[in-house]
């Protein structure tokens, strides 16, 4: 018998194959010395919690050990208690080298490497409107030390919306929060920002998904047979019946990952983000995707829900209730179709232009769709006036037209120069003044222009951005 098999003659439960990751986060991976036996891992690690399996990886031909080892616990956060407290300890006097102990990726996640501490410390919750994040903080202050708290509010009126994140310092601790919390939290593990997001370009990207939504745990979702909006899919139900909002809930019986459900959405022109949340109660896929505008969403879940993705899962979308009114923002949505249409006649037909504004096309300024209040336009600087502040301009999802930017950034005074990066959804504004600058960074960072989010950001010099060193990943 192997090491594998021997260890359910230890006693206790042992998790069948499909068990390994219920629930996630609940194995542990150790890199140990070729000679450690099973029966000094069980002694070591069973402080911890109980424990489940235990399973040395061997040569499938000589039957020793490869120095590498499992250890499955009954709960996640007897896991990461043990990954806290064991790595870079000797397991015994006569070891020379610490072992490592990693929280183990699950093996549905399509991805063979190792879980890190930050993806395990932030938990997503679903609050009380009323709470503050003082609130916040003092409910789930009990289960460890909180890094921070933070409550997601509407952009425009400022309220909450019953959602929130908080982050502890070691994962344990947010274990034990998923694990021991009132259930009308609904607690999970937030989804971890996208680490390839490295470059000051692409950060931005990273930030567009700081606000999902949890899904009930402990509620069988996924039982197709049961349910007649999987089993008996109709595109003409009944919209009248549910609320409409920019925000969709996507739920499959089959994991995906954040590019899956991106490539997916993506389909639907409009898209803002989308993120995937996990679920400590199972290994279905949850998903959360918002669109810009209502128009998007009610598109994008006429023509996705019962999707197949693969092919014989179908995928479940349902409207997000963020507590917008579904009358405004059909009123919105159609002001918005029949603005576009109207726009798209006159800046397209010239003569339309003429009938609609007199006088000649080329004289008419770019059109600009915010609700920022922009300053009225002022006349550009000369193009040989020494440059005192240089802006870096990151767009989503695509750059503005360069007449758009130059009427956008010329309203600050002091503009000598805006121009795009080719091939990327970046430029640089230059400007005479500092001040001018600044005032350009404080109304326009993070605003929506015509449908394009930006990021405005002071530049590094062209000194200091040749002198960089150059990434290597």
């Amino acid at each position: 018998m192997d090491e594998a098999g021997s260890c359910a003659s230890g006693g206790g439960f042992r998790p069948g194959v499909d068990n390994l990751d219920e629930p996630p986060n609940s194995r542990i991976f150790l890199v140990i010395s070729k000679y450690t036996s099973e029966s000094v891992l069980r002694e070591r690690f069973s402080p911890f919690g109980e424990i489940q399996d235990i399973w040395v990886v061997r040569d499938k031909h000589t039957k020793e050990s490869k120095g590498i080892a499992f250890v499955k616990f009954a709960r996640s956060s007897q896991a990461c208690r043990a990954m806290e407290e064991m790595h870079g300890q000797c397991l015994t006097p006569s070891d020379t080298k610490p072992i490592k102990v990693f929280i183990a990726q699950s093996r549905s996640s399509g991805s063979h490497r190792d879980v890190e501490d930050e993806e395990l410390t932030r938990i997503f919750v679903m609050i009380p409107k009323s709470y503050t994040e003082e609130d916040l903080r003092e409910k789930f202050k009990v289960f460890g030390d909180i890094e921070y708290c933070s409550i997601i509010k509407n952009k425009v009126t400022g309220e909450s919306k019953g959602l929130g994140y908080v982050r502890y310092l070691k994962p344990s601790q947010a274990a034990q929060a998923i694990e021991n919390c009132d259930r009308s939290y609904r607690a999970i593990l937030a989804e971890p920002k996208n680490k390839a997001s490295e470059s000051s370009e692409q950060d931005y990207y990273s930030n567009m998904r700081q606000e999902t939504l949890g899904h009930e745990p402990r509620v069988n979702m996924f039982s197709f047979e049961q349910q007649s909006e999987f089993s008996s899919f109709d595109k003409n139900d009944n919209r009248g019946q549910e609320a409409i909002s920019k925000r969709l809930s996507v739920v499959s019986r089959v994991p995906f990952t954040e590019e899956q459900l991106f490539s997916i959405f993506d389909i639907v022109p409009g898209l803002e983000y989308c993120e995937v949340q996990r679920d400590p109660y199972s290994n279905y896929g949850h998903g959360v995707v918002q669109y810009f505008n209502v128009a998007s969403a009610i598109y994008a879940k006429y023509k996705l829900h019962g999707f197949q993705y693969p092919p014989g899962n179908r995928i479940g979308v349902s409207f997000i209730d963020d507590g917008s009114n579904a009358t405004d923002l059909l009123r919105k949505m159609a002001t918005q179709m029949v603005a576009a249409q109207l726009a798209s006649m006159v800046w397209n037909n010239a003569s339309q232009q003429q009938f609609l504004f007199g006088g000649s096309s080329g004289s008419q300024l770019p059109q600009i769709q915010t609700d920022v209040a922009l300053p009225s336009c002022k006349k550009k600087a000369p193009p040989d006036t020494p440059v005192k502040e240089r802006l870096f301009i990151v767009f989503n999802p695509h750059p503005l037209p360069l007449d758009v930017l130059e009427d956008i950034f010329c309203r600050f005074g002091n503009l000598i120069e805006v121009y795009l990066v080719s091939g990327k959804n970046v430029g640089y504004a230059k400007y005479a003044d500092r001040l001018s600058a600044n005032d350009a960074i404080t109304t326009l960072h993070g605003k929506i222009l015509n449908g394009v989010r930006l990021k405005v950001m002071l530049a590094d010099s062209p000194r200091e951005e040749s002198n960089k060193r150059q990434r290597t990943y």
